[in-house]
């Protein structure tokens, strides 16, 4: 039996929850039917759990929590009881938190790395609404961190999960000095660095299309600037950065190996500011200030090459007319209606430009917008609503006297979701929502004059959507015991008009069907289980456990060994199934030296299905029949990774080591027998450190090892009609040399004034002058055409960089 009063009330915040869901699914899938319905089926499974009822009375406390200088609210803030640290709560990412406790009178200690922590009394006679800003501290040695902040790492069931710090991407010494979000988690376990220099990443044996790159919430296809030498993400825009590589939260979907999730700078809300640096081949600058002081705020930051410039040099009248640059801007602007209603708009746009004279021309980029509104429905109720446009495309243009052709490519979705939080009670935090997204995609069309050799190719566009919807469950049953469990559905569907063909075995066109605008071609439904269990062994360690399936129906068809932007994508057809993977994983998790220390090791193992591989010769571009050249079959990837860190002090850094195999098997291919994937590394190791050695003067260094990628070399040659044919006999059966390199930066803070601040960094690409090989191939050796050389290409050597940074 259910009492009135309080008790009462938490039956009715899931009522509530249950009733704004389902207008939630009303208004995102009005025509959809079985969508609906399976919203009513979350929603009667939310509605149907018990509520815990207790005879005391109990108060919620619910706010947000922010930085007290600048404004911004902070993501992951701690939030917990004096008497009993037991009891707690993080913010979200929009710093909203709320606690449920029985005690009338409460000391509350809110603590975020890197600021001073705070107590807060409060006096409860109902539901109260506080707001908290804390300091930040202008060296780490007078900062106070309590250990409930640095704890979550050991009492969160959650694993596989990497948390950036800003400030560590700053510091870290990188290629040509620009700060790099990307490159800084490749020093992680478990994340191996798509090539030399590059900004591609694989994470626990997966593919590059498998990571789910999340800006703002909206999806980011190609993360990388001049092919990949430079991401596309200007960390002087960035507050918060979380990568997930197993164990994924219900609320994340449509990649199976991982997610990058980050959030931009809102700007500050009370004072205007600027700050940027100018490097040898690139310069930033980003301005942020209050629209309504403490109320709403913008940020703005633009990069860009100056690369081209060099190329005016030239006495080359073809060189000197050439461009060489790209440039991205990141802008977001915020407004808070009330306690209860905020309104967030943000964008990113950058862009690739490559010619050379007017024969050549190549361009490419991203464009995202997004738009959301975060509602307090009540103090235990945070609703977010969302609205994004993500869209890719490229231009390659030859002019010459033979050939005179356009081709031109784009990939664009439209994605409406809808999430709440519910927190039931202290230890137990609700999450569910839906999910809309509607994808097209425009292949490779070739625009050619008609005097030219080249023959005009219109390809037929795609169009796709991806409805889910979700329910997880955040759950503390005991002082040691934690779990997060959740489902997530998920259904794709592929919509006319468009021919749509059947192919056998060998690549050849069974039959073709033509269908009609809004004909529904093909629908793939999928369940998606989530589970990760943790318990606390002491204070301050634990182990974990993790199970979790997802699916992918977006793929990527590259026979490179990185991410290039005239890359094909797909959707899930009648020929190609959603890929699907399940992954566990197990970890030991322990803090000592007075949590000073972190460290841990997890293994884990992934089962992936429908994976996608070539046939020999395949041709991937401007090919309508591009899904015939197209093998499916099994992969496997397990490993284990270790990782230890030191947060605080003169001296900090961390240790990163992974020993890992990734594996496929396709009918075909080397006899189904499995071989190993082209990012397959065995051992992969990173060492970072970074040293204060006075106010002014910080030191930083980074080396690497890895193992090197498997490769197809040939087995042997023959000769027909007078040319050498090589032969090859095993995919993947080589290996590329091993690869290591040391990186050395160092930064020094130049007399600041109160409103002025400066610093140059110094740093040092490759020390030793590693040629590492990018690239090797085979040709006859000269003199003697009977023999057979290998030959290497070495990408970069030693390279200095020096940057000038500023702040005001």
């Amino acid at each position: 039996m259910v009492k009135s009063g309080r008790e009462g009330g938490q039956l009715k915040n899931v009522f509530l929850a249950a009733v704004n869901w389902h207008k939630a699914c009303n208004i995102v899938g009005m025509s959809f039917t079985r969508f609906r319905k399976v919203c009513f089926v979350f929603i009667t499974l939310l509605a149907s759990v018990p509520v815990h009822v207790s005879s005391q009375t109990s108060y919620t406390i619910s706010g947000h929590v922010r930085d007290a200088g600048t404004g911004e609210t902070l993501i992951g803030a701690s939030i917990r009881l004096k008497d009993d640290p037991s009891v707690g709560a993080r913010t979200n990412n929009y710093g909203f938190f709320s606690l449920t406790v029985h005690e009338t009178t409460q000391v509350l200690i809110i603590s975020h790395v890197g600021y001073h922590a705070q107590e807060v009394p409060v006096t409860l006679t109902s539901d109260t609404t506080i707001q908290i800003d804390l300091s930040s501290g202008e060296l780490l040695e007078e900062v106070v961190i309590s250990q409930s902040t640095y704890r979550e790492n050991v009492r969160s069931p959650q694993m596989g999960i990497a948390r950036v710090d800003v400030n560590e991407i700053k510091n870290v010494p990188v290629l040509m000095g620009e700060k790099d979000v990307l490159k800084t988690i490749q020093l992680l376990p478990g994340v191996l660095s798509g090539g030399e220099g590059s900004s591609s990443f694989y994470v626990r044996g997966g593919t590059g299309d498998q990571n789910l790159i999340l800006l703002d919430e909206a999806m980011v296809y190609n993360a990388s600037h001049l092919f990949g030498f430079f991401s596309t993400f200007n960390s002087d825009a960035i507050k918060e950065v979380n990568l997930y590589k197993g164990g994924m939260p219900a609320q994340y979907g449509g990649r199976i190996a991982s997610v990058l999730d980050i959030t931009m700078l809102d700007g500050n809300k009370k004072n205007f500011g600027a700050e940027g640096g100018v490097g040898l081949i690139a310069s930033r600058l980003k301005v942020d200030g209050p629209i309504v002081k403490d109320r709403g705020s913008f940020m703005i930051s633009g990069r860009r090459t100056y690369a081209d410039l060099f190329l005016k040099l030239s006495n080359d009248e073809e060189v000197n007319n050439s461009r060489l640059y790209f440039y991205d801007l990141n802008a977001k602007a915020n407004y808070r209606i009330d306690e209860k209603n905020t309104l967030f708009l943000s964008g990113y746009f950058g862009r690739d430009v490559l010619g050379y004279s007017n024969l050549f021309g190549f361009d490419w980029g991203n464009a995202t917008g997004t738009f959301r509104w975060n509602h307090v429905l009540n103090s235990r109720l945070f609703s977010n609503t969302t609205f994004v446009y993500s869209n890719f495309n490229y231009n390659v243009s030859i002019e010459n006297d033979e050939f005179n052709f356009v081709i031109a490519s784009r990939i664009q979705n439209y994605n409406l979701k809808q999430d709440f939080q519910f927190f039931s009670t202290s230890k137990s935090t609700w999450r569910f929502g839906v999910n809309v997204l509607q994808q097209g995609i425009s292949p490779a069309n070739i625009n050619a004059d008609e005097n030219t050799a080249v023959n005009s190719l219109k390809l037929e566009n795609r169009k796709g959507m991806e409805l889910a919807a979700y329910l997880s469950h955040e759950w503390k049953p005991t002082d040691r015991l934690s779990l997060i469990y959740g489902l997530r559905l998920n259904t794709f569907l592929l919509f006319g008009p468009g021919t749509f063909y059947a192919y056998d075995g060998e690549g050849d066109v069974i039959e073709g069907m033509e269908y009609r605008g809004g004909d529904l071609v093909k629908h793939y439904l999928n369940l998606e289980p989530r589970l990760s269990l943790g318990y606390q062994l002491q204070g301050n360690n634990s182990i974990k456990l993790s199970y979790n399936r997802n699916t992918q129906n977006l793929h990527q068809l590259s026979n490179s060994t990185s991410s290039l932007p005239t890359d094909a994508w797909v959707m899930s057809s009648n020929n190609i199934k959603p890929q699907i993977a399940d992954q566990v994983a197990a970890g030991y998790y322990q803090n000592f030296g007075g949590d000073r220390y972190e460290f841990s090791v997890e293994s884990y193992y992934k089962y992936m299905q429908n994976q996608i591989d070539y046939r020999n010769g395949a041709d991937l571009q401007a090919n309508e029949h591009i899904e015939a050249e197209l093998l499916f079959g099994l992969g496997r990837a397990y490993g284990v990774e270790v990782f230890l860190k030191k947060r605080e002090g003169r001296l900090n850094g961390w240790l990163s080591y992974a020993l890992s195999r990734s594996e496929r098997r396709f009918g075909g291919i080397n006899n189904k027998n499995w071989f190993a994937a082209r990012q397959d590394r065995t051992h992969d190791a990173s060492v970072v450190g970074m040293y204060q050695l006075s106010p002014r003067w910080n030191l930083s260094a980074t080396f690497v090892y890895s193992t090197g990628n498997a490769v197809t070399f040939p087995s042997g040659k023959y000769t027909v009609d007078g040319r050498t044919l090589w032969y090859y006999t095993e995919r993947n059966g080589y290996r590329m040399p091993d690869y290591h390199r040391l990186d050395l930066g160092t930064t020094w803070e130049s007399a600041t004034s109160k409103r002025f601040k400066s610093s140059w960094t110094f740093g040092i690409y490759n020390v030793y002058n590693r040629k590492n090989a990018f690239i090797i191939d085979f040709r006859e050796k000269e003199g003697n055409p009977n023999a057979t050389e290998a030959y290497q290409i070495a990408l970069f050597g030693i390279i200095p960089s020096v940057t000038w940074n500023f702040k005001f």
